[in-house]
């Protein structure tokens, strides 16, 4: 079995192809520009494989119910070439082989659980803070939809005592993103999170927000892990200050593993979402 997996994202398109015992053949980058030019490559890339399945994790938000009449579409996404458009369509018109769809982080989710993180694990969460933050999960061995995907970045929180930015969302303002995302750091600062590596206030303010999603999603899902990933949380001092601020938040309400083995960096790195899109794919064929 040869399998091909797509994570595309809002500014780069990875494309894999893998043998059915995981191991990667070949992968390569390319653009996030518009439909057209951005699949020709795609397809020049898979053109050369005889493919069993394909995964796609993609940026959202996207069409997953399949009893939609754009199932399979990308909808109401800022990048304007790609609104309401029927990737999943595309895919399948060059390809007459199962086609795996869900997000990106949902496939960063199954990427975590099954090779990673969360590796023996029934169920984990993969947030994403980075210049948005998304969220995925898998509960009991099965991707979380249902009508539609999660959007965990979305969802309200308190706002700090000390804030005084107001979010940067252009649907919710000051929502978890709108406040916690990459640029919230930027436009309250005036600079990048990284050159605020060593400005405790910052990282505190930050945890306070992101401890209040975990708290969130562990009361609603229950999951045995979480993993934390994207460009903000390469500033490793988040993690002991999330995890504080969440000790504090749950207040021993609900009994959970150590705080240490339950809220974790991700083991694949910038894989998670390939890999997941890669083993979505042999899901296809199962």
């Amino acid at each position: 079995m040869i399998y091909g997996a797509i994570e595309a994202g809002g500014t780069k398109f990875v494309c894999a192809v893998s043998n059915e015992q995981g191991e990667l053949k070949e992968k390569v980058s390319i653009p996030t520009t518009t439909p057209e030019e951005t699949l020709n490559q795609v397809f020049s890339f898979f053109d050369s494989y005889d493919l069993d399945a394909i995964g796609i994790g993609s940026f959202g938000p996207i069409d997953v119910n399949t009893s939609s009449a754009t199932y399979g579409y990308v909808t109401s996404t800022p990048k304007t070439a790609w609104k309401n458009y029927d990737f999943l369509g595309a895919i399948k018109n060059r390809y007459a082989i199962p086609v795996g769809w869900t997000t990106d982080v949902n496939a960063a989710a199954l990427g975590e659980l099954k090779k990673g993180a969360a590796l023996g694990l029934s169920s984990c969460v993969y947030l994403t803070v980075g210049t948005g933050i998304g969220g995925g999960a898998v509960i009991n061995g099965k991707l979380l939809e249902g009508y539609g995907h999660p959007e965990m970045g979305h969802m309200m929180v308190r706002l700090h005592p000390d804030e005084t930015f107001g979010g940067f969302c252009p649907y919710h303002g000051d929502c978890l993103e709108g406040i916690a995302a990459g640029p919230a750091i930027e436009q309250r600062y005036g600079k990048k999170g990284h050159e605020l590596a060593d400005e405790s206030a910052v990282w505190e303010m930050e945890a306070y927000y992101l401890a209040q999603a975990l708290m969130n999603y562990t009361l609603v899902l229950s999951p045995e892990r979480i993993v934390l990933g994207g460009g903000v949380m390469k500033q490793t001092q988040l993690f002991q200050l999330v995890r504080q601020e969440f000790e504090k938040l749950m207040n021993g309400y609900v009994q959970l593993p150590p705080l240490e083995e339950y809220i974790v960096p991700p083991a694949l790195g910038d894989n998670a979402g390939i890999t997941g899109c890669l083993l979505l794919a042999a899901e296809q064929i199962a």
